[in-house]
């Protein structure tokens, strides 16, 4: 394997050079810069990255804490961890999977261990038991959800209040004056995660503001409990109904169920469900969607992460971002009238 001497000698430059290109931390001519990379180009040279560590006492390892929870949709989960793990590559940092399982003794021990240089947490519930832990860490750590005291702490998450609010505007617009709310599955509820609480109060929010009724029935995975909503919905709305359903798990059920009444998406009924672009598209009915911005949302916190790195900074550090929401319109849903 080439070695950092070999892209020296290759590119007639001091070894020395060849780190301070790779670390960037000695400013380099553009000339001299580009001879180097053209030399790495030609060896095909790798840094050691344990080298480096030693070197840098950096592992440029980012620890990701991810749920496996059963009740969890897992093809949700994945598609944070898969644009986090490709932006951090673009940042020349690797990730880590930690389960949560571990909860507060997986933080200390990876970051104990030295085997990370920061940490991403997932699925943070209000009352999180590795909050303390977060904030006694010596090194950054970013949340993507919002706990219930967010103060010495590093939170990004969608905009879910404005998300509830975006989803009742609308169909408000297209004439319903009652929007049922399918909840979370019990599973999901019981655990507290903040998003849920910031999306429904957008609910309540927006349809005081426009004098709508809102109803919150309950989800699940069965389709006797969404059979109960949905009763519970249609005995009280006049003129077509209209559901929010903001669980992936529970809306090809809800669709079901709604089939089996003769109610057709988009004509007698509205939906507006949770889902990425392909899926939705996918349905028998294409479903219109409250785009929650997984993607944006997991690259601002690597991005977050890595500006933090950067400055090597201590801490505490603490700050609270929320990307909006949009809405995409498809066939699920009537149309404004």
């Amino acid at each position: 394997m080439p070695t950092s001497k070999d892209v020296a000698q290759a590119a007639g430059v001091a070894q020395s050079t060849v780190s301070y290109v790779l670390s960037g931390k000695r400013p380099i001519s553009e000339k001299t810069r580009k001879k180097v990379e053209a030399a790495i180009e030609q060896l095909t040279y790798q840094p050691n990255a344990g080298a480096r560590a030693l070197a840098s006492r950096k592992t440029r390892v980012i620890g990701l804490v991810i749920p496996f929870i059963p009740e969890l949709e897992m093809g949700s989960i994945m598609e944070f961890v898969s644009v986090i793990a490709s932006t951090a590559r673009q940042f020349d940092h690797d990730i880590l999977l930690v389960t949560d399982d571990e909860g507060a003794a997986g933080l200390r021990r990876v970051v104990g261990q030295q085997i990370c240089d920061g940490l991403i947490l997932m699925q943070v519930e209000d009352e999180d038991e590795r909050l303390p832990v977060a904030r006694s860490l010596h090194v950054p750590v970013v949340l993507i959800g919002i706990p219930r005291d967010p103060s010495g702490l590093v939170c990004i998450d969608a905009d879910f209040e404005m998300a509830g609010e975006h989803c009742v505007r609308d169909l408000a617009a297209a004439g319903h004056s009652v929007i049922s709310v399918i909840d979370w599955q019990p599973a999901v509820m019981d655990r507290h995660v903040n998003y849920v609480d910031r999306f429904l109060h957008g609910t309540d929010v927006a349809a005081k503001a426009l004098g709508v009724t809102v109803l919150h029935l309950p989800g699940g995975t069965d389709r006797a409990t969404i059979s109960e909503s949905v009763d519970k919905a249609l005995a009280s709305t006049t003129g077509n109904p209209a559901f929010i359903v903001p669980d992936r798990t529970i809306q090809d059920i809800l669709r079901r169920d709604l089939s089996g009444r003769g109610l057709t998406l988009g004509l007698d009924v509205s939906v507006i469900g949770s889902a990425s672009p392909t899926l939705a598209e996918l349905q028998p009915i294409p479903l219109s969607t409250i785009d929650l911005r997984p993607a944006e949302v997991s690259r601002r916190a690597v991005k977050i992460m890595c500006q933090l790195l950067e400055s090597d900074s201590q801490g505490p550090h603490e700050s609270l971002e929320l990307v909006p929401t949009v809405i995409t319109h498809r066939s699920s849903t009537l149309r404004p009238q």
